[in-house]
């Protein structure tokens, strides 16, 4: 297709909203994917290596932390940000339900984030345990995600 000077690229609305759909999907099975083996070094953590003392804060578990607390700690903070990443992509998409479970995942993985800060400094397992319950409720807006994309049809008059 070649384009005169002045001409723009139009492509329809239902194109945009397939577009916007698809990278949701994406965006979204691989937070969930990645967050289910999130949940398994954690558990590993938990069960192996526990709350290494002298270690308090993210910064310390990145650098002086066993391998499996910092790629714990790592992945945990890449999750946040592709939590956010989901909020805007579904705002842009204005699919307010997904953006809701957007934003109940998101919180939950800060909730699990502010928990696994707690389990660090003071080696608490009640904060492990919200660790575990938020990363559950971050799954469950991510399946519910997946779900709702799995249906979703153009709105009319968008």
């Amino acid at each position: 297709m070649s384009m005169h000077p002045g001409q723009f690229a139009t492509t329809s609305t239902g194109d945009r909203w397939a577009r916007q759909m698809a990278g949701l999907r994406r965006a979204t099975l691989a937070s969930f994917v990645l967050l289910v083996v999130q949940y398994a070094i954690g558990a590993g953590v938990n069960l192996y290596v526990g709350a290494p003392s002298g270690v308090h804060g993210i910064g310390e578990a990145i650098s002086r932390g066993p391998a499996a607390l910092s790629v714990h700690v790592l992945l945990g903070l890449l999750l946040v940000l592709a939590a956010v990443g989901l909020v805007v992509q579904a705002v842009i998409a204005r699919h307010w339900v997904l953006t809701a479970t957007s934003v109940v995942g998101l919180l939950a993985l800060v909730g699990a984030t502010l928990s696994g800060t707690q389990f660090l400094s003071k080696g608490l397992p009640s904060a492990s345990m919200a660790m575990a319950i938020l990363t559950g409720v971050a799954l469950l807006a991510y399946g519910a995600n997946l779900y709702l994309l799995a249906s979703a049809r153009p709105r009319s008059g968008s």
